[in-house]
């Protein structure tokens, strides 16, 4: 058996349209368009990219993007100014601080100074608490992606066995909360897990989040299971010449797709689902601060 193929990619795409269309259509009746602010402190290379890409795709989508670049000694009372000026523009519907800021700056203060409803991270203290709880709030975009594409590889999850493997604020335990609400049962591993393999190949799903390349071995997947690898590893490849490089997941994939049912490559798996769910969070929250029938799937 060969694993079905998860095209993150060309998931991503149908999201954006569903964002685009839903964004034509509140800015034609309502006269609203969404407006995204990201901030980035300093220059980082991969930082910049990433931002580029958001600011692009954004624009695609019919909103409004802002950008701040600040320089990477911008002090923290500079930093909070701005994120307070942000939180009481009305123009603005989304603010994101693209991580990581320099060690100089407190991540956690920055990101707790962001308006909840505005914090399309889901990283607040509130929107984590408020996940927690069952409570309507902002998701994480990483795992609201991996949720979308289970719902749409096989429909109803109720009753399915998760693992998650990692444990960290921005993927695993939301992630967990995001299965517990679809009524999964879930368990979370993580490196101190004893006989880890053994409690992956009961899972029905397993989303692969600990950031080491090639750590889930082929054989720990139950046959036909789902697979969402979230890890994004740089490893050497000689093979495309001197100081050549790949990107690898989290799963084995070479292995696991001949035992799974449907698995997510990497690249081009969870990846693109990232930024495309940022931008429904963007349109989620300014529906939400107009009053406005929240758009469908995308939550």
């Amino acid at each position: 058996m060969t694993a079905t193929l998860i095209d993150g990619k060309a998931f991503a795409a149908v999201i954006r349209e569903k964002v685009a269309t839903h964004v034509a259509r509140i800015k034609e009746a309502q006269g609203v368009t969404p407006g995204l602010a990201v901030v980035l402190v300093g220059d980082d290379p991969a930082s910049e990219v990433y931002v580029r890409s958001k600011g692009k795709q954004t624009v695609e989508a019919g909103m409004n993007s802002f950008e701040h670049k600040l320089p990477v000694d911008t002090t923290q009372e500079a930093l909070l100014e701005l994120i307070e000026t942000l939180n009481a523009d009305q123009s603005v519907h989304g603010i994101l601080v693209q991580l990581p800021l320099p060690e100089h700056l407190d991540e956690s203060l920055v990101i707790n100074a962001i308006d909840p409803a505005k914090d399309v991270d889901g990283f607040h203290i509130s929107n984590v608490g408020l996940l927690a709880t069952g409570q309507k709030s902002m998701v994480p975009c990483t795992p609201l992606g991996c949720v979308m594409m289970l719902r749409d590889q096989l429909g109803d999850l109720s009753g399915k066995d998760a693992v998650v493997i990692g444990r960290s604020n921005i993927v695993g335990k939301p992630m967990a909360q995001l299965l517990l609400r679809e009524s999964c049962t879930v368990t979370i591993a993580h490196s101190r897990t004893k006989d880890l393999p053994e409690v992956v190949k009961r899972a029905d799903i397993v989303v692969a989040a600990v950031g080491r390349a090639n750590f889930v071995q082929g054989d720990w997947i139950k046959p036909g299971a789902t697979v969402i690898d979230v890890g994004i590893n740089r490893i050497p490849a000689p093979e495309r010449g001197e100081g050549k490089s790949r990107l690898v997941g989290d799963v084995d994939f070479a292995a696991a797709k001949e035992v799974a049912g449907a698995i997510t490559p990497v690249p081009g798996g969870v990846g693109p689902m990232t930024i495309a769910c940022l931008l429904a969070n963007t349109l989620t929250a300014c529906c939400r601060a107009h009053g406005l029938a929240e758009p469908d799937g995308l939550t």
